[in-house]
């Protein structure tokens, strides 16, 4: 597997940089019949990969990151794969699980830092939001594993088992972190 390169058939163009030259060359051994699978799944799902981890996260960098780390775990498993709709689970589950991952990492550095410094972190106070921004803002105060429930539900509009099925829950406990989510998000989208 190689990044980067020239404009060569086969390679796999994030949607964002089509007219760039950055590609990523995945040459697999008898026939090359994987490339051609991996490619059309890349273009089918990348898009819809990358606006759930931007709605996890927040961060558009991160989002990319995370859909490029997803597809790169999931391609060696391609040969695994007998049903092709069965990849798109497969992409939320992966981008969900780094997501989770990646704010695990990051909440144990905080406190590293927060201890070495002894000191607590500071407030965020901006200028007044946008109705977007604002629902965005509520929607990062809320706990991540019910940010994610909610994202799933509303924004990916899938059902209560689908996202329990994807977060490796029942489907009650996605309905009571969608409930509390809801009932926190009022309040703070109002304004109280």
């Amino acid at each position: 597997m190689t990044l980067g390169g020239g404009n060569q058939s086969g390679g796999l163009r994030h949607p964002d940089h089509v007219g760039n030259e950055r590609t990523l060359q995945v040459t697999v051994e008898p026939g090359g019949a994987e490339l051609t699978r991996l490619d059309a799944l890349y273009r089918r799902h990348a898009g819809d990969g990358l606006r759930l981890a931007y709605l996890i996260t927040g961060d558009r960098a991160l989002a990319e990151d995370l859909l490029q780390d997803a597809f790169l775990r999931l391609a060696p498993r391609l040969i695994y794969l007998r049903d092709p709709g069965a990849f798109e689970a497969y992409l939320r589950r992966t981008i969900v699980n780094l997501a989770n991952a990646h704010f695990r990492h990051a909440k144990v550095e905080r406190r590293y830092v927060e201890r070495e410094t002894a000191r607590p972190p500071g407030v965020e106070s901006g200028p007044d939001l946008s109705e977007r921004d604002a629902l965005w803002a509520a929607l990062r105060e809320l706990p991540l594993r019910t940010r994610t429930a909610i994202v799933l539900r509303y924004y990916e509009d899938l059902s209560d088992a689908q996202t329990a099925e994807i977060m490796r829950c029942r489907p009650g406990t996605v309905k009571s972190l969608v409930s509390r989510g809801m009932e926190r998000l009022r309040p703070l989208m109002a304004g109280e």
